[in-house]
């Protein structure tokens, strides 16, 4: 047990001396990039930027079709994610790297037409898997548009 957390110990210590030096974000399991808590564009444009291969592209367009779309969009970085809300109404969409896809998830996706595929405990989400080359951008925008039309998600403060 002791070596265990000497291990840890020496691996978070590194992560906070490459964050200092300016170093690039740790990727987390699936090469999801480690972006700390904060709200505004500076830290999802960090977040996208640490995307990484193709995923960073996708990461842009999606960031572009959002704010396209929706231009009173407010953003944030909360767990790893950069979060899209409208203050007032809540955040409506949210997505995360895996190692083959990146998952875009609609707070309020059970109420959009057609319904994304993706569901699991929270019955009021849904979610597409994008694999590269496979971005539907007619059918994301109007998946972004009808979700930013409906009440979002008030689960954390700033909106």
């Amino acid at each position: 047990m002791a070596g265990s957390r000497s291990r840890k110990s020496t691996r978070v210590a590194r992560t906070v001396v490459a964050r200092r030096a300016g170093a690039k974000p740790v990727l987390l399991a699936g090469g999801n990039p480690q972006i700390a808590k904060a709200d505004g564009d500076a830290p999802v444009q960090a977040y996208i930027a640490a995307m990484p291969g193709w995923k960073s592209d996708l990461g842009r367009r999606l960031d572009d079709l959002i704010v396209r779309t929706v231009p009173n969009v407010r953003k944030a970085v909360r767990w790893n994610s950069p979060w899209y809300g409208i203050e007032g109404q809540g955040w409506f969409v949210s997505y995360h790297v895996f190692t083959r896809y990146v998952k875009v998830t609609f707070l309020n996706g059970a109420s959009l037409q057609p319904v994304p595929p993706g569901s699991g405990k929270d019955p009021d989400a849904r979610w597409i898997d994008i694999h590269e080359g496979q971005l539907d951008e007619a059918q994301l925008e109007s998946w972004v548009r009808q979700s930013a039309a409906l009440p979002g998600w008030q689960g954390f403060d700033w909106l």
